[in-house]
């Protein structure tokens, strides 16, 4: 009897060799990545490996695309489980979703919005799609809003510049409004420095429940930003 290769042996193999980088990852940092180490792990030849991923950053730009396809799923579970009517609760439910997922994947969010690994320079071409679809439920909220005229107008209005760079992103964005795209950002933005506070242990000692901060923080966002919260 033929002795079975292998890829019959394991039928997932690319799959067998993220989950092995995400633990190296996990103990020595996405900056020690290294093949061959993955290959041992897996049980395989180094040469076998190079037959999934030819170089460390092809498994990398694997690996982010992976995250930011996760992050993006959870985001949408979050989205669609209230009626679309719901704005406000929508928009809670995805700032909640996301520090869900950051808490339970922290090197999967720490590789895709950390530190970058040196050498490695994302193909914009692979990445950016994977990362603007997991902000799509977040803006699709916030146009909701835009549409049915609840958002708040305090901001300034843009300086050339600004407006120009937001309607640059709005042409590869399905056209969605400037405004509605900007706020995204800025939101994303203030989520995102209270998760990685959280996630890097760089909260007080004292905030012994950062989750109390971050639910204060997204209620906030619903004064600050809508003309109702119901």
């Amino acid at each position: 009897m033929a002795r079975p290769t292998k890829k019959e042996q394991i039928p997932k193999l690319a799959e067998a060799i993220k989950d092995a980088a995400w633990r190296q990852i996990t103990n020595k940092g996405a900056s020690a990545l290294s093949l061959r180490a993955i290959a041992r792990d897996v049980g395989i030849t180094a040469p076998a490996i190079y037959n999934y991923f030819r170089r460390r950053d092809d498994l990398v730009t694997a690996l982010i695309v992976d995250a930011f396809t996760s992050l993006g799923e959870s985001q949408r579970e979050a989205s669609d489980s209230l009626p679309k009517s719901e704005l406000s609760g929508r928009f809670s439910a995805l700032g909640l979703a996301y520090r869900a997922w950051a808490i339970t994947y922290p090197q999967r969010y720490q590789l895709i919005f950390g530190t970058p690994i040196p050498g490695y320079e994302a193909p914009a071409d692979i990445t950016v799609p994977a990362a603007s679809w997991s902000l799509m439920p977040l803006l699709e909220v916030i146009h909701a809003l835009h549409d049915a005229g609840r958002l708040k107008n305090e901001y300034p209005s843009m300086t050339p510049a600004l407006l120009e760079m937001m309607h640059t992103w709005s042409q590869f964005a399905d056209h969605t409004p400037s405004e509605v795209l900007y706020l995204g950002l800025v939101i994303w933005s203030r989520v995102h420095g209270l998760v990685m506070l959280e996630i890097g242990n760089q909260m007080p000692s004292f905030i012994t429940d950062p989750g109390e901060i971050f639910n204060r923080e997204i209620a906030a966002f619903q004064r600050e930003l809508t003309l109702s919260t119901n």
